[in-house]
This record gives structure tokens, C-alpha cells and sequence, in this order.
């Protein structure tokens, strides 16, 4: 016979671990770290930083409910000190790469810390390389915030209507984020009204933001009765085969992206203009000779590297700002690039987009002259979530500067472990404003030689089952929520709802 009091006992253990979060130490309290910092705080998770500066540890102390340790993260005291051997994670988000694969080699072979991300800026290392297996740096999982803000900027490329295009179950679906405009069929109309406005066309929207008189953001329940007004900030999410239609339906299709003016070129201005030479006709801006003698050996002769000041009237006026698709600010100057933006915009470029540290100006310049605020340390923050998240959470994607997020969760079990397999949405308990927009069926792996079935992305109603291995994406409008859709799709031998 079972152990009852063994088996409750054993929940009701899972429940603690569930509400108690995890134990991590985040080594590094610069940009990306102060801001991972500032995300999992929040969740009761127990935080440890660990940075070489007493001063601005005591700063992120100050204003954040977590424990600091001056020191340095690679060598095994420091580590023991900020409890190392209790860790669930190790974040090692130091400037240095070198520092950051030590502190995971350390964490593994010292204290057997399950997990050990780093944050590494040379493409000499990539996921998977035998050099960050066990046997190597130890490394679980690497992450490049300039690579992330770099794929970022190739998708508002390629969709120059949208503020943010993220992709689901290996890129079956997208979210996006648009802000209307009066012309689209949509727009001026109720939710209501979309099939006959535009019949053909699955969408769930899950999160309309309108500024109110005071310029603040206020978050409207999208039902049918919703009006889409101009200026709304618009998230939808469809299949990635009709994100183009969903545009058009919100907004006048822009021209395509073929000028592009890049300001800074830094480690992301020159990863940029890789990518997209020979696709889009480049300018780019760099103050520092010797800089600009590096990036041209680096670049296709049809790249023109310009040495300059990109706050500069006269330099941009010279070079024809005004018939630039996208004018890009990319350096490490936060004041620098909104200036940059805000002058380009003026002088007559289409769109222009601004990279932004300080999260407080990212959300003073959005929508404003600037089109799009983009933050590093955001653009890469959903990487790590995906690895901190509980259940079968698969991906993660950081919204509104990190307010938000969306969620692409596995539904495992069945109709007796699990919360959601078998139910219908209406029968699911979301917390408040939390919206399932997408499942997408046949989307996990199947056995090698076998026949992967169709995938196919579902718009759910109210009345739509989810089956066994769906990926349900979940809207959360509040991160304190993030926790609650866990739990939803966390398998269990029993659960009372």
C-alpha cells in the first residue's frame, strides 16, 4: 500500500519549493546583471549578487529585496560566501567573458550548482561547443546580449511596421506588438467586427495599451466590445504565416527597409551591419579613426564607414539622413542615442530606432519622436527567464521593457496530473488580465526515422480542449502572475483546484 502521509508530505514539499523560488547567484551587478536582478526579485526567488564594486552593490541593495557579496566571483570563497552550495543557478554576467566561464567551471566542480549560464560576447564560443561541456568551462547555457539585440533589429527589418515581433514553438507563431494607425481595416472598429473585416485571418489579441491624458499607459480587456483606436499599442498574436496580413490589417504597409543609417559601431553596430550587408544599402558612423579602419576591413566594400559624430546636423544632412528607411543608434551613450534619433527623425529618416540602457529613459522616449526603445539587457532577459521558469516552460519572452511577459508552456500529464490537458480554456483558472492566445499542435520532437505530424497553430475560443504536448502560449500582463501559469502546468500525482 502507498504512504499517504509519505505522498502528501512530498507535495506539500513541491508546493514550498514552488512558492519559495529558487536560490540564485548572479555574478556580475552591471547593465544585464541589475536588471536579471530586478526581474527574478520580484518572484520570491532569493537573490545573491556577487561584484567586485562594495558601492554599487550597496546601490542594488538599497533599492532591491537581495543579498550582495563584494568579491571576486571566480574564486571559491567568494562563492561559498554567497551560498554556493545551497545554489539552484548560477547567472555569471561579468564583463569579462574569461571571468564568466571560471565562475561556471568553479560552480560545477566546487559546488555542483545544477545549473551555470554565462553571459559571453566572443562567437568563439557557441552552444553546444565541446570547450563549455562538463569537461570544459561547464557551461549549461550561453547568452550574448548583442546578439539577441542584433536578431531583435533584424526582425523589426524585416516587419518595419511592428515595435516587437517575438516567435513561438520554433517559430509556428508570433507575437507582435504594432501601434495602429488610422487607415488599417481594423482600426476605429470593435474586436467583434474582425471576421467580417477581415475574414480568413485567425488573431487573438491579447493586450491593447492606451495613454490616458496624463501619458500614462493604461491596459484595456480585449473582448468583443473592445474598440482599436489610433495610437493604440497592439498585441496580437497569429501564426507567423500571417503576421504580413495582421500588419496590414492595423496599419498602411510601410516601404520596405533598403536604407540603413547604423550610429555607433560598437560590438552591435558591427555584428548588424554583417548580417544585413548586401541585403540594405549601409551607412555607418563611428567617431574613433582607428575604429573605422578596423570596420572597414570587416565590412563588404559597398558598406560606407563614416568618421563622425552622429549628433552632428551638418554630417547628417551631408549623407542624405532624410532618405533613410531606419536610422540606428547603437552606441554606448544612452543620451547620445536618443539625440541622435530625435535629430534624425526631425531632419526627415522614416523610423528610428534607439538602444537604451537606463530602462527609465527606454520608457520615457517609446512612442514618442523615437519609434522603437530598445534595451539590451531586456532583449536578452527572456533567454534567461526561459531557464529560471517552473513546469514545462519552454520559452520566454520579455515584454514592455520587461512589465510583461508571454509564456510558451508544454501541457503534460493528463486529465487526472494535470490543470489544463482535457479542459477546456474556460475551465482553465488564469490569474486576473492572463490570456491564452495560441496552441500549437505537433509541435514536440518525435522519434528519429518517424513521421513528425503537421504542425498547426490553433486561435482558441472559449470552448477549445488542450490536448496532451500542446504548446500553449500564455499572455501574463504582470509578472507577479508568472508564477500562478507555472503552477497550471506544473504535472502532479493529485491537485485540488
Amino acid at each position: 500500500m502507498r504512504d499517504v502521509t509519505s505522498c502528501c508530505c512530498g507535495r506539500q514539499a513541491a508546493a514550498l519549493r514552488i512558492i519559495a523560488g529558487m536560490n540564485i547567484i548572479i555574478l556580475g551587478a552591471g547593465r544585464v546583471g541589475e536588471s536579471v536582478a530586478e526581474s527574478l526579485v520580484g518572484e520570491k526567488n532569493d537573490i545573491t549578487v556577487v561584484d567586485s564594486n562594495p558601492e554599487r552593490l550597496r546601490a542594488l541593495q538599497d533599492r532591491l529585496d537581495l543579498r550582495g557579496v563584494a568579491g571576486n566571483g571566480i574564486q571559491p570563497s567568494v562563492l561559498e560566501a554567497a551560498g554556493a552550495r545551497d545554489a539552484d543557478m548560477l547567472i555569471a554576467c561579468a564583463p569579462a567573458d574569461e571571468t564568466n566561464l571560471v565562475a561556471c567551471k568553479v560552480a560545477h566542480d566546487v559546488f555542483n550548482i545544477p545549473t551555470r549560464i554565462a553571459r559571453l560576447r566572443s562567437p568563439e564560443f557557441l552552444q553546444g561547443s565541446p570547450l563549455l561541456g562538463p569537461q570544459g568551462f561547464a557551461v549549461d547555457r550561453v547568452i550574448c546580449p548583442e546578439q539577441s539585440v542584433t536578431d531583435r533589429i533584424r526582425k523589426l527589418i524585416s516587419y518595419p511596421e511592428a515595435l516587437q515581433v517575438v516567435e513561438f514553438a520554433s517559430g509556428a507563431a508570433s507575437l507582435i506588438a504594432v501601434r495602429a494607425v488610422s487607415g488599417g481595416p481594423m482600426v476605429d472598429h470593435i474586436i467583434g467586427e474582425l471576421p467580417q473585416l477581415v475574414p480568413q485571418l485567425a488573431m487573438r489579441f491579447v493586450a491593447i495599451y492606451r495613454r490616458d491624458s496624463l501619458g500614462q499607459d493604461q491596459r484595456l480587456i480585449c473582448n468583443g466590445s473592445t474598440r482599436i483606436q489610433p495610437g493604440d499599442e497592439v498585441f496580437v498574436l497569429a501564426a507567423t504565416g500571417d503576421i504580413r496580413q495582421v500588419l496590414d490589417a492595423l496599419r498602411q504597409r510601410d516601404e520596405p527597409v533598403r536604407r540603413v543609417m547604423i550610429a555607433g559601431g560598437g560590438r552591435v553596430g558591427l555584428r548588424l551591419a554583417r548580417e544585413i550587408q548586401g541585403e540594405c544599402r549601409i551607412k555607418l558612423i563611428e567617431p574613433l579613426l582607428p575604429r573605422c579602419e578596423y570596420l572597414s576591413t570587416q565590412l563588404a566594400g559597398d558598406v560606407l564607414v563614416l568618421q563622425g559624430d552622429a549628433t552632428d546636423e551638418d554630417l547628417l544632412e551631408r549623407e542624405q539622413v532624410q532618405d533613410t528607411d531606419l536610422f540606428i543608434a547603437l552606441t554606448n551613450d544612452d543620451e547620445d542615442n536618443i539625440m541622435a534619433c530625435l535629430l534624425a527623425k526631425r531632419m526627415g529618416a522614416r523610423r528610428v530606432l534607439a538602444l537604451i540602457n537606463r530602462r527609465a529613459y527606454a520608457d520615457l522616449v517609446q512612442g514618442t519622436q523615437i519609434d522603437i526603445a530598445l534595451s539590451p539587457a531586456q532583449a536578452v532577459l527572456g533567454e534567461l527567464l526561459t531557464h529560471v521558469r517552473r513546469g514545462d516552460v519552454v520559452s520566454v519572452q520579455s515584454l514592455r521593457r520587461g512589465a510583461t511577459e508571454a509564456l510558451e508552456a508544454v501541457a503534460r500529464g493528463d486529465r487526472k496530473t494535470s490543470r489544463v490537458v482535457g479542459r477546456r480554456i474556460d475551465e482553465i483558472k488564469l490569474p486576473p488580465g492572463a490570456e491564452i492566445g495560441a496552441i500549437v499542435r505537433g509541435a514536440e520532437p518525435v522519434a528519429s526515422g518517424a513521421e513528425p505530424p503537421p504542425r498547426q497553430v490553433i486561435i482558441p475560443h472559449h470552448d477549445t480542449v488542450i490536448a496532451r504536448d500542446d504548446h500553449v502560449i500564455v499572455f501574463v500582463p504582470r509578472k507577479q502572475q508568472v508564477r500562478e501559469v507555472e503552477r497550471l502546468f506544473q504535472v502532479s500525482a493529485t491537485f485540488l483546484f
